[in-house]
C-alpha cells in the first residue's frame, strides 16, 4: 500500500494528544485565512460566504471541498445530502434545518431553525451538481462543526477516529473516494501546522460503503470468501501439478491429467520444488581428526592438572597456588568455548530455484516482503554520508520494489540526519536505476567509486562509460551538498533549527521531543528517472520525553518494529547499523532461501550474516576483522540450534519476535509401548475398549430416560451458553494481547497475520495516525516489550538477549555467508575506540550474568539445546576470565625479579606432560585454522587481543557492571565513532588516551623489566643460573608477545616520534635506575666469595 504523505513530516504525540503536519517546503506551506478569503463554489461558481466568526464556510469536514451555503442547503433537501468530492453525507450546521436522516447529535441542536424552510427556495442555485449512488457515511467526528479553524488533528486515537491531514486542497489520486484521505482545508491552517479539535463522539463509526451498494461486499468481487475459496482452489491446484516427478512413473500417473507428463515445463517444476538451500557437513577427513584431538586434550589436561597439584612448589606456594587456580579456570574456559564448535557446517544456497518457486514468468513475484531497518543516532559520530550510502545501496537491492520497505531510525532525532536523507532520496532517483541497468556491485556509490579494480570487466553495455562518468560527477556533488548540511550543522542556532517553511524542528530538544514520521518514497507516485516504481523509505524519530526509559538502541528498534507493523508489516525483518551497507545485491535472496523453504523454513527465526569490514590495514593490528569468531565459532553454532544475534546483518522473521513459540513437528502416535510385548498391550486396549463401550452404552440408558422437551430446552441452554463463553473468550484474548502487545488495536491485529500485510481499506491518514501511536514514548509501559517481545532489554547488548530468548522458545537460525560478503561496515580501527567498542560489548554480558536471563539458569525446560547453552554461558563468562587473565600475566615479572618459578624442579615425566599440552593445543588451533579457512595471521592476531582485551577492556566492564547492578552506578552508552580521517588508515595512528590503556601498559612495563632483571641476574651467577631462568623467560616472552600489538599502537607512526614515546621513556628509565641500584647485579647476594677474594678479615 503506498503511504500519501504529501512529501510532509508527519509529527505528534498521542500522550499528549497532538498531531502537526509539518511542510517540507514553501510550496505547500498553509496558507492563512486572509489570504483564502473569496473562495469559489465548486457547483455555482459563486463565492463561498464568510460566517459571522470571520472564516469561509465550510460544508464537508471530511474533505473541505468548496461549496457555499446554498448550495449546501439544495443539496441537503433536494440532492443527495452528500459531499460531491468524497460522497460522506453532509451533517446538520447550527442554523440549517433539520432534513430526514439526521441524527439527534450534541451542539447541533437549535430549535429556532430547526424546520425553518421559509426561504430555502430562493437560496436554491440555477444549476447543483448531484452525487453518484453511494451508502450513508457517518462521520465519526463530534457534532460541533470545523468552522472556527479547529480542525481535526490534536486528538487522542484511542478516543474515536483520530486522522491526520494529508493534503492541502487538494485530490489524492491514489486513494479512490470509497477510502478517500482527508484534504487539510486551507482556511483552517495555520502557520505552526497545529490544530485541535474536540473529542470525537465514540459511539459513531465510519461505514465501509460497497463498490455497488446494493451488493454485500461479501458476496461478489476480490476479496470476498468466494474469490478467496477459488484461489486457494487454484494454487491448490497448481501446486499439486508441481509435486509430479518424472521418475514416479506410471503409478502417479493415472491419478492426474492424461497429458500432464508431456508439458515442456515440467522439468522446470521438478527443480523448482527442491529444496531451496542445504547443509554441507565439513569432510570427514577435517573434522575427525580435530574432535580425536580434542579428545587427547582433555586427557592431557588431566594428566597436567594431576601433576600440577601432586607437585606444589614450597618455597613458592603462594605463587604456585595462584598459578593453578588460573590455569583451572582456563581450562573450563576452553571447554565452554571449544565444545559448541563440536559440529560445524557450512550451506549453500540455490537462487535460481527460489526465482522459479516464487518468480513464475508473467505473474506477480511471491517473494515475501520485507522491512529493513537502519539505526542512527548521533551524525556527528556516524556520518551522515555513511547512512546515506547504506539507504542507497538498500533501495537499489536486487528485490521486487514494491517488497522492499526501509525505515531509518533517527533516535538522536537529528535535522541533518532528516535533510541529508531527503538529499538521499532525490538522489537514490538517479542511482537505483543506474545499478539495475548495469548490475553492478557494490551499490554503495561511496564504495562502488572507490574500489581499485576493472570497472569495465563484463560490461558489454555501449553507454556504461558515459553514464557511469555521469554518475560519478552526479554523486560529487551530492557529496558537496551532505558535506555543507554537516558544516551548517556545526554551528546551532540560538533559538532552534527551523524548517523551510519557518517551522520549528520538533526535535530541537533531543530529550523531550514529539514522534516524527516522514515517508520521502513509495508515496505521491514518486519514481526513478525511468518512471520505475522505487521501494519505500520512511525517516522516524520516536517521542523521548524526561523521566522515561527509552531503552537506547533496543527501544529505538522495537519503536521501528510497532510502527512498521503498522505501515507495511512485512512477515521479515532486515537490520543493520548505519554503516553496514549491502555489498551483495542478492543478499536478501540468500536470506528468503532459507525463511521461505518450505521444508524447514517455518522453525527459523532468523538468518544471521558474518560481518565483513572496510578500511582495515593489512596487518589487522588489533583484531577488527575477529574473523576467528565468524568464519570458526559461529560455524560450530550452526551446526547445533544455530549462531548467535550479533547485533546488525540479519533477517528475522516477525512472527517470532513478538514471542511467539516455534512450530512444533507432529511426531507419529507410537503404536504400543517400549515397556512391553505388543500382545500384552493389544489386551489392554481391548480391555479399555470394553470398559468404554460398557460405559458409553449406560449413557446411553440414562439419556433415553430423558424427554425430548427437556432435551430441547437443555441444548437450547447450552446454545446461549456457548454464545456467551465465545464472546468472553474473544474479549479475553482481547485484552490479554492488548497487555502484551499494548493500546493499538490495528498493531495488535497485525501480530496474527503471520505472513504479514496492512488491510487494504485502510486509508494513509489512519495508518500514520496509529503510527504516531506506536511510537509514543509511554506506550510500552504495562506491556511485555522488551520483556518477551521484540529486543529484549537490560543489557547494552540487547543482541545476545534477544538471539538467547528467541532460541529458548524452541526456534533455531541459520548462519548464511554467500561468496561474495552480504553485508560491509566500517571498523574503529583506532586502539582507543577499539577498547571502547569491546569494553561495551563485555558489559553487556556481565549485565546479563548478573540478571534472572542469565543462560547458567535460564530458559529450562524450553527447546534450548545443551551444548547451544554452553555457547551462550561461554559468551557471558568470558568477562571474568580478565581477574585471572591480569593475575597470570603479572607471574611472570614477580618470579624473574624474586628468582622464584610456579612449577619445581621439571622431571621427565612432567615435561613428557608438558610438552603434549603444548602440541595439542597447536594442532587445534591449525585443524581449526584448516576447516574453518582461517590463515595463521588472523588466528594469531585474534589470540593477541584476547589478552589486550582481556586485561583492559574486559577488567573494566567487569568492575562497571558489579557497580551498575550492585551499586546503582550507571554507565553511559558510547557510540563507536564510524568516520575517520582523509588519509590511508591515518586513524590507525591516532592516539587517544583513555584509562583503559593503563593496565596493558603496566603489565608491559613491568615483564620488560623483569626480563631484564632475570638476564642481568644470569650474566652475573654465572652458567648455572641460566637453566632455571629459560622457563620464566619464556613464561614473559609469552606476556610480550601477545602485547606487542599494544606497544604498537602506542609508538604511534613510524615516521615520527609522538611525545608519549618520550614519556613512557622517562618513566621506563626511572624504573629500571631504581631497580638496578636494588638488585645491585655486581655483588653476590651471599656476599662476597673469600676463596677468590683471598683476603681474611678476621686479622
Amino acid at each position: 500500500m503506498m503511504m500519501n504523505t504529501g512529501g510532509r513530516l508527519i509529527a505528534g504525540s498521542h500522550n499528549r494528544n497532538e498531531f502537526v503536519l509539518i511542510n517540507a517546503d514553501d510550496i505547500g506551506k498553509i496558507k492563512s485565512v486572509q489570504e483564502l478569503s473569496g473562495q469559489i463554489c465548486q457547483i455555482c461558481a459563486d463565492e463561498v460566504e464568510i460566517t459571522v466568526d470571520g472564516e469561509p464556510f465550510v460544508a464537508c469536514n471530511e474533505c473541505a471541498f468548496p461549496v457555499c451555503r446554498p448550495c449546501y442547503e439544495y443539496e441537503r433537501r433536494e440532492g443527495n445530502q452528500a459531499c460531491p468530492q468524497c460522497k460522506t453525507r453532509y451533517k446538520r450546521i447550527k442554523g440549517s434545518p433539520r432534513v430526514e436522516g439526521d441524527e439527534e447529535e450534541d451542539n447541533t441542536d437549535d430549535l429556532e431553525h430547526e424546520f425553518d424552510y421559509g426561504n430555502l427556495d430562493a437560496l436554491s442555485p440555477p444549476h447543483a451538481v448531484g452525487a453518484g449512488p453511494s451508502t450513508r457515511h457517518n462521520n465519526a467526528r463530534g457534532g460541533q462543526a470545523s468552522s472556527s479553524g479547529s480542525g481535526i488533528l490534536g486528538h487522542d486515537s484511542s478516543h474515536g477516529l483520530g486522522i491526520p491531514l494529508l493534503t492541502y486542497g487538494e485530490e489524492v489520486a491514489e486513494i479512490s473516494s470509497d477510502h478517500h484521505a482527508l484534504v487539510v482545508p486551507p482556511f483552517v491552517g495555520h502557520t505552526t501546522g497545529v490544530h485541535s479539535s474536540p473529542f470525537p463522539d465514540p459511539s459513531s463509526s465510519l461505514q465501509r460503503r460497497s463498490m455497488v451498494p446494493e451488493k454485500d461486499i461479501a458476496l461478489y468481487g476480490y476479496g470476498s470468501v468466494a474469490w478467496k475459496d477459488r484461489m486457494e482452489d487454484w494454487k491448490k491446484r497448481q501446486n499439486d501439478r508441481l509435486q509430479v516427478v518424472k521418475h514416479e512413473g506410471a503409478n502417479n500417473a493415472g491419478n492426474s491429467d492424461g497429458g500432464e507428463f508431456d508439458d515442456p515445463d515440467l522439468p522446470m517444476m521438478d527443480e523448482g520444488r527442491q529444496p531451496l538451500a542445504r547443509k554441507i557437513p565439513i569432510a570427514s577427513s577435517k573434522i575427525n581428526p580435530y574432535r580425536l584431538i580434542i579428545i587427547l586434550r582433555l586427557a592431557v589436561l588431566g594428566l597436567f592438572f594431576h601433576y600440577r597439584i601432586l607437585h606444589p612448589v614450597k618455597d613458592a606456594y603462594g605463587l604456585w597456588m595462584t598459578s593453578v587456580i588460573c590455569e583451572i579456570w582456563f581450562a573450563l574456559s576452553w571447554i565452554l568455548d571449544q565444545f559448541p564448535k563440536w559440529y560445524p557446517i557450512e550451506r549453500e544456497t540455490y537462487l535460481d530455484r527460489l526465482s522459479l518457486r516464487y518468480e513464475k514468468e508473467g505473474k506477480p513475484s511471491e517473494l515475501a516482503s520485507l522491512d529493513i531497518f537502519v539505526s542512527t543516532v548521533d551524525p556527528m559520530k556516524e556520518p551522515p554520508l555513511i547512512t546515506a550510502n547504506t539507504v542507497l545501496s538498500i533501495l537499489a537491492v536486487d528485490y521486487p520494489v514494491e517488497k522492499v520497505s526501509c525505515y531509518v531510525s533517527d533516535d538522536g532525532a537529528a535535522m541533518l540526519t532528516f535533510e541529508a536523507l531527503s538529499e538521499t532520496s532525490e538522489f537514490a532517483r538517479k542511482w537505483v536505476p543506474f545499478c539495475k541497468k548495469f548490475n553492478i556491485e557494490p551499490r554503495a556509490p561511496e564504495w562502488y567509486f572507490s574500489q581499485k579494480i576493472d570497472y569495465l570487466k563484463n560490461k558489454v553495455h555501449p553507454t556504461f562509460v558515459r553514464e557511469r562518468r555521469e554518475m560519478k560527477r552526479e554523486y560529487e556533488e551530492f557529496k558537496v551538498r551532505i558535506n555543507s548540511l554537516v558544516s551548517m550543522a556545526q554551528k546551532v542556532p540560538e533559538e532552534g533549527w527551523t524548517m523551510q517553511d519557518g517551522t520549528p524542528w520538533p526535535g530541537n530538544n533531543v530529550r523531550d521531543h514529539p514522534g516524527m514520521i516522514q515517508v520521502f518514497l513509495g508515496s505521491d507516485g514518486v519514481c526513478d528517472i525511468e518512471g520505475n516504481e522505487l521501494p519505500r523509505l520512511v525517516y522516524v524519530s520516536r517521542e523521548k520525553r524526561p523521566g522515561f526509559d527509552h531503552h537506547k538502541k533496543a527501544g529505538a528498534m522495537n519503536a521501528l518494529v510497532r510502527v512498521s507493523a503498522v505501515i507495511s508489516n512485512a512477515p521479515f525483518v532486515l537490520n543493520v547499523d548505519c554503516d553496514h551497507y549491502i555489498n551483495n545485491c542478492k543478499a536478501l535472496r540468500e536470506a528468503m532461501c532459507f525463511m521461505m523453504d518450505p521444508t524447514s523454513g517455518k522453525k527459523v527465526c532468523y538468518v544471521q550474516f558474518p560481518q565483513r569490514f572496510d578500511g582495515i590495514d593489512r596487518h589487522d593490528r588489533y583484531s577488527n576483522r575477529n574473523v576467528v569468531f565468524f568464519d570458526i565459532n559461529m560455524k560450530g553454532l550452526d551446526g547445533l540450534q544455530g549462531p548467535i544475534y550479533v547485533g546488525t546483518g540479519c533477517v528475522f522473521r516477525r512472527h517470532a519476535l513478538y514471542g511467539f513459540d516455534a512450530p512444533v513437528s507432529k511426531k507419529p502416535p507410537s503404536k504400543t509401548c517400549n515397556c512391553l510385548p505388543k500382545w500384552c498391550c493389544s489386551c489392554c486396549c481391548c480391555r479399555k475398549n470394553k470398559k468404554g463401550k460398557g460405559k458409553k452404552v449406560n449413557k446411553k440408558k440414562l439419556k433415553q430416560k430423558e424427554t425430548s422437551k427437556q432435551i430441547h430446552a437443555l441444548e437450547t441452554i447450552e446454545e446461549g451458553i456457548e454464545k456467551i463463553n465465545s464472546q468472553n473468550a474473544s474479549h479475553l484474548l482481547q485484552v490479554k494481547l492488548e497487555k502484551k502487545f499494548g493500546q493499538s488495536p490495528e498493531f495488535v491485529a497485525s501480530t496474527m497475520l503471520e505472513n504479514g500485510g496492512v488491510p487494504k481499506d485502510a486509508s494513509s491518514a489512519s495508518l500514520l495516525k496509529e503510527a504516531i501511536h506506536v511510537i509514543s514514548c509511554g506506550y510500552e509501559d504495562k506491556t511485555e516489550w522488551g520483556k518477551e517481545v521484540g529486543w529484549i532489554y537490560g543489557s547494552v547488548t540487547e543482541d545476545i538477549l534477544t538471539g538467547f530468548k528467541m532460541h529458548c522458545h524452541g526456534w533455531r537460525s541459520v548462519y548464511c555467508m554467500p561468496k561474495r560478503p552480504a553485508f560491509k561496515g566500517s571498523a574503529p580501527i583506532n586502539l582507543s575506540d577499539r577498547l571502547h567498542q569491546v569494553l561495551r560489548w563485555a558489559l553487556g554480558s556481565v549485565e546479563i550474568f548478573m540478571s534472572k536471563h542469565c543462560p547458567i539458569w535460564y530458559g529450562y525446560g524450553g527447546g534450548l539445546k545443551w551444548l547451544q547453552r554452553l555457547s551462550y554461558i561461554n559468551s557471558v563468562v568470558y568477562p571474568w576470565t580478565s581477574i585471572p587473565l591480569l593475575v597470570y600475566c603479572t607471574l611472570p615479572a614477580i618470579c624473574l625479579l624474586t628468582g622464584k618459578f610456579i612449577v619445581p624442579e621439571i622431571s621427565n615425566y612432567a615435561s613428557i606432560v608438558f610438552m603434549a599440552l603444548f602440541i595439542t593445543i597447536a594442532v587445534t588451533g591449525i585443524l581449526e585454522m584448516q576447516w574453518g579457512g582461517v590463515g595463521v595471521d588472523d588466528w594469531w592476531r585474534n589470540e593477541q587481543f584476547w589478552v589486550i582485551g582481556g586485561v583492559s577492556s574486559h577488567l573494566f566492564a567487569l568492575f562497571q557492571g558489579l557497580l551498575k547492578v550492585l551499586g546503582g552506578v550507571n554507565t553511559n552508552f558510547t557510540v563507536t565513532s564510524k568516520g575517520g580521517d582523509d588519509g590511508e588508515f591515518s586513524e590507525l595512528y591516532l592516539f587517544k588516551w583513555t584509562s583503559l590503556l593503563i593496565p596493558p601498559t603496566t603489565l608491559l612495563i613491568v615483564n620488560i623489566v623483569g626480563v631484564i632483571v632475570g638476564i642481568a641476574d644470569a650474566i652475573n651467577n654465572g652458567y648455572d643460573s641460566w637453566g632455571p631462568l629459560f622457563g620464566r623467560l619464556l613464561f614473559a616472552f609469552w606476556v610480550i608477545l601477545h602485547l606487542y600489538p599494544f606497544l604498537k599502537g602506542l609508538t604511534g607512526k613510524q615516521e615520527r616520534t609522538p611525545t608519549i614515546i618520550v614519556v613512557w621513556s622517562i618513566l621506563l628509565a626511572s624504573i629500571l635506575t631504581l631497580l638496578w641500584v636494588r638488585v645491585n647485579p655486581f655483588v653476590s647476594r651471599d656476599g662476597p666469595v673469600l676463596e677468590i677474594c683471598g683476603l681474611n678479615c678476621d686479622d
